[in-house]
């Protein structure tokens, strides 16, 4: 079974429930662990947001972000574009102190992910944009 699905949205938190309430779409038929499902929107809500507040923040928001979601036969995938300054995923990973002495916000989100994905990375696209790539398996 192989399922995709792409939105479209403003570079806004509002559009969260947006975000969320399409990617339900994916779990048609539910994965049967409900865990796997809750870690693939929690993914995807730390993905959205680290964007919104980090790779866009000197942006409009009008500025687009564009997510698609694919649901493979045991995985599901999700990639978001987004535009803004370089970032280096591995570095800032590596950089960040885990949960027990991080007491700043920053680079949370990023542990969460990287501690729930089976794969992730950001890298750049042809087209000068940046893709984070997430992908879990159920």
């Amino acid at each position: 079974m192989n399922k995709k699905n792409y939105l479209k949205v403003n570079t806004d938190l509002t559009a969260l429930p947006q975000v969320l309430s399409w990617f339900e779409q994916m779990n048609q038929p539910p994965i049967p662990d409900k865990q796997i499902w809750w870690q693939c929107q929690t993914l995807l809500i730390e993905g959205f947001t680290n964007i919104v507040e980090h790779a866009h923040k000197n942006l409009s928001i009008e500025t687009p972000i564009e997510i698609e979601a694919v649901r493979l036969q045991e995985s599901i995938e999700i990639r978001i574009w987004s535009q803004g300054e370089p970032f280096d995923l591995e570095q800032q990973l590596a950089q960040t102190a885990e949960f027990e002495e991080n007491e700043q916000e920053r680079g949370r989100g990023l542990k969460i992910m990287s501690a729930i994905a089976d794969k992730l990375s950001y890298e750049q696209t042809v087209d000068n944009r940046y893709c984070l790539f997430i992908s879990k398996f159920y």
